[in-house]
Formats: C-alpha cells, structure tokens, sequence
C-alpha cells in the first residue's frame, strides 16, 4: 500500500474507502511483529459506511472516517485481554467496555485495522519484544534497525503505509523516539487532555495517550478526535518567532548524522526569519533525579502479576519494574513536591521564548542485534534515546517531533516543546517549522 497523508486523500467518492482498507489489511496481514491482533471485519464495516454516507450523499462522520488507523496494544477494546506486549495476561479477564479514546475513534468512523506491537509494558524506549518480534525500522531496507518504543508497532503501522495515523502512548518519549527514528510526526500532548482510562499504565503521573502521523496537521486532526477538547491551532508566521536551544543534557553525545541534519534545519529556520537562541536551561540537569515515577507507580500495578508470574516477563522490563519496589511512600511524596517546585522553575526559565527546539533523540536508529545481543547496549542505548524527551513528560509539557533529515537518509527528529496546555501554540509553531524545512 502507497504511502498516504490524511490531507491528501481524496474526497469520498473520488477515492472509495473500502479498497484503502482491503490494501491495509492485506499489507497488515503481511507484516511481520508490527500487529499483535487485526480486527477486518470492523475495519471493511467502517469503511463500506464511509462509502454509503458518500453515496446518500451525507456528511462523512469525520476526516478519518473509513480510513486505516492503528491502535497500540495497551488499549482496551471490549470482549478481549488487554495483553500490552506481554504474554502473562493472555489470561486476564476480558475488558468489559472500550477505552474512551477506541470509543472516540468509532464515533468518527475510523477503520481500526488491529492493535498494534510495543515493548511489553511499555517499559523501554527502544521497542524490542521477545515474545512477539521486533518490527524492523522501513527507513532502512538493508540493515534491521530498531523503531524506538514502546510505540514500535504503531510507528511502523505508518511508516510502512498500512495506516494512516496510529493511537500510542507517551510516557517518557514513547511517541516522540519512534517518530524520531522512523521520519514521522509524533505529538506528545499535555496528558490532562486525552483520557487514559481503559489503558493498561505505566506510570500514573505521566501517561499520555496521543498520536503519530505523517504531518501535523494530522496530528491536529487526531487530536481533535481523541482529546476532551478540540485546538484551536491558529497560522502564524516563522518570523520573529523566539526559539531556544538548551544548553543542558540534550546536544550531548549527538551522532555526526544527528548533528548535521539538526544545523541544516536551524539555518533554514533562520533564513526564514525565526530567531534562534541559546539558553541554558541549567534545570535540566535535575530531571534524571526526578525520573523515579514510573518505576514506582508501575510496581503498583505490577507487584501481584509480577509475583505470580514473573518468570514470564520479559527480564529487562520485569527486573526494572521490580526496583520500584524500594520507594517508599515518604519518598514517594517528597518526589511529587520536588517535581512541582521544578515544574515551576523550569516553566519561569522557558517564559522568554516561544518554544524550545533539540534533537528528539540525539542518535539515529541503531541496528536492533547491536541490543539484541547486549544488556550493557540495551540499558545504555535506552538511556540515551529516552533522554531528550523523559523530561517533557516530568514538566507536563506538550511536544512535537519533526523529520528533518535529507530524502534518503536515516530519519532525524527535531522536537519542538512547550509548557502544559501550550498545545495549540506548540503545534501551530511546528506546522510553521514543517513547512520550512519541506520547502528547502
């Protein structure tokens, strides 16, 4: 199947939706490790109904409806186990109703083509699952590279062209590192927005549930579906716009490929006017000390499941989710307060300017036998992909990842951030930032 652009299919009635999602089927069929479960008799449903309301002449229910989107396997659908990568809850209680955000995409007549692959639990940034397969990265036909997770599946399900848009999870850059490695658009919002309940967490405080697409205005569009409240993303000029570089943590250990592709971006920017600024953002260098949530907050939900059968886990989830055992309530407070005093100080420290910009991951994806076959390159490369993006979900922030690379070579992702609740700010400024770099 051709890879598409919601903005650019055409019409009902110039294009049919049912053979859009015969193809995404069949190419979904043939994928390997990228869908833990296909649901086609929905998804051929939703898309005869899109094309029936075309040919009685009403209004489609949405811009989606009848068209292939992607859900991430941590979401609830009604009937079946929610599973999240894993194999121990194969035999948990079915779900009893849909999650709020599966509802919302029904309600619009989205084509849900199946759920899709992520490291179990969500516990990882780079997207390896023992149990069902890996999906290999499409930007590289020649090498086997890893598509960041824990959205792994849900990056693939577009980069391959099999969905349109995909339904994930960002707790730590979990939408943001896969969009990152697989030249996608990836929008972290801010996590009040988007309901989370009938998703299996990983950490309470810092679950978001949001989309990855083929552009922003995708991305708006999905939101706009899936969110309590629809943005009012408004167009603006590059011009004049303040945009910051921090300093701190997030330009360090930066690829040659990363490095180069993100000071092409910044000199395009410039040339169209954006003003580009250097800012130390020295409280960045507090957030590693603040990343305690989701160890503490998943051994919560984890501690009978892992103690029944954790010999089933996956033994770099299980045996970090077992850490969060160690945190003790007085701590687990303490750090609740700590976040808050930084949350402000970073929010004081980002007021000048209109958002920041940084490399999403400073490396560009690695082969997946290089972690594979290596704790010590698993963690380290873990560790490295997740740092950039980790502490937008610690400030409740709101991001956008954006490709930036040259055609045919290895995705590079710019990440484009802000505040809580500056979504729609956020978003028209990477809307402007897209354009910008797909014109050069």
């Amino acid at each position: 199947m051709p890879k598409q652009r919601l903005s650019s299919i055409p019409a009902l009635g110039q294009e049919k939706r049912l053979p859009l999602i015969e193809a995404s089927l069949a190419a979904a069929t043939n994928s390997s490790a990228v869908f833990t479960r296909l649901y086609p008799d929905a998804a051929l449903a939703a898309a005869r109904h899109a094309d029936a309301m075309h040919v009685a002449g009403v209004t489609p229910l949405s811009a989606l409806a009848g068209l292939p989107v992607s859900i991430k396997d941590l979401l609830d659908v009604a009937g079946e186990a929610t599973l999240a990568g894993s194999t121990v809850l194969r035999d948990a209680t079915p779900a009893l109703h849909d999650a709020p955000v599966v509802q919302r995409l029904r309600r619009a007549g989205a084509a849900i083509i199946g759920k899709t692959n992520m490291t179990e639990f969500a516990f990882s940034g780079v997207g390896l699952n023992p149990h069902y397969g890996t999906p290999d990265n499409p930007a590289d036909a020649l090498v086997a590279r890893i598509p960041g997770g824990s959205s792994s599946g849900a990056a693939v399900s577009v980069a391959a062209g099999i969905c349109v848009a995909a339904i994930g999870s960002d707790t730590g850059g979990s939408i943001r590192i896969p969009a990152a490695f697989c030249g996608l658009v990836g929008f972290k919002s801010t996590a009040r927005r988007v309901p989370t309940r009938g998703a299996i967490p990983l950490s309470t405080t810092l679950d978001t549930i949001c989309a990855m697409t083929r552009s922003v205005d995708d991305c708006v569009l999905v939101d706009s579906l899936i969110a309590d409240t629809p943005l009012i993303v408004k167009s603006i000029s590059l011009a004049g716009l303040r945009l910051a570089i921090p300093q701190a943590i997030v330009l360090d250990q930066m690829e040659d490929h990363v490095a180069r592709s993100f000071a092409a971006a910044l000199s395009r920017l410039s040339a169209a006017g954006a003003v580009i600024l250097d800012t130390p953002l020295a409280e960045l260098d507090e957030f590693i000390a603040l990343s305690q949530f989701s160890g503490a907050e998943a051994y919560a939900w984890h501690r009978a499941l892992l103690a029944r059968s954790g010999n089933g886990y996956d033994p770099r989830v299980g045996k970090r989710i077992a850490y969060g055992a160690g945190m003790s309530a007085a701590d687990y407070i303490h750090l609740h307060l700590a976040r808050d005093n930084w949350i402000v100080r970073m929010e004081q420290a980002m007021a000048p300017f209109d958002a920041l910009i940084l490399p999403t991951v400073p490396i560009v994806a690695p082969p997946t036998a290089w972690l594979e076959a290596s704790d010590e390159v698993y963690f380290r490369i873990n560790n490295l992909v997740l740092r950039n993006t980790a502490w937008v979900n610690l400030l409740d922030g709101c991001a956008v990842s954006l490709p930036c690379h040259a055609d045919g070579t290895l995705p590079v992702g710019l990440s484009v951030v802000g505040a809580a609740m500056a979504d729609a700010r956020i978003l028209s400024i990477a809307r402007v930032i897209a354009a910008a770099l797909e014109s050069a």
